[in-house]
C-alpha cells in the first residue's frame, strides 16, 4: 500500500438475484471479506455471495445493471478508471446493443470513487 501512496483497492461481491456488497481495503482479501459480509447481511447466502471484481488502486468504478431478454438480471462492475468519465465510457461499451443484442436493459446505476463512496449515475448518461 505504501508503494502506491496509501491507496486502496475496491471489491465487488454479488449473489445474483439476491444481494451484493462493495468495500475498499488495503488488499484484495480485506476488501472481499468486507464485501462478502455486506452481501450476506443483505440477504445473500455465504455460498451465493461470489467475488465479482477487484481493482487496485480503486480509482473510479461503475456498477452496470443488465437484464437479459430471457428475464434474469445481474450487475457488472468496471473498476480502476482514472476519471468518472472513463468509467461511464466503459459502461457505454458494455451496454453496446450491437455486441449484446440479448440485453433488454443495460444501465450504469452507481459510480464509486476511490474511497468507495457511491453516487447515482445521472439518467442522461
Amino acid at each position: 500500500m505504501a508503494q502506491d501512496g496509501g491507496r486502496q483497492g475496491i471489491a465487488f461481491v454479488q449473489a445474483p438475484e439476491m444481494s451484493s456488497g462493495v468495500c475498499t481495503g488495503k488488499d484484495a482479501a480485506t476488501a472481499f471479506d468486507c464485501a462478502k459480509k455486506q452481501c450476506v447481511d443483505g440477504g445473500g447466502t455465504d455460498e451465493d455471495c461470489l467475488e465479482a471484481a477487484y481493482c487496485f488502486p480503486a480509482r473510479f468504478s461503475v456498477d452496470v445493471f443488465m437484464q437479459s431478454s430471457e428475464g434474469p438480471h445481474w450487475h457488472e462492475y468496471y473498476c480502476g478508471w482514472d476519471t468518472k468519465e472513463l468509467a461511464l465510457a466503459a459502461a457505454k461499451v458494455a451496454c453496446d446493443n450491437i455486441k449484446r443484442p440479448y440485453l433488454v436493459e443495460c444501465t450504469p446505476v452507481l459510480i464509486y470513487d476511490e474511497d468507495g463512496n457511491s453516487e447515482e449515475v445521472p439518467m442522461d448518461n
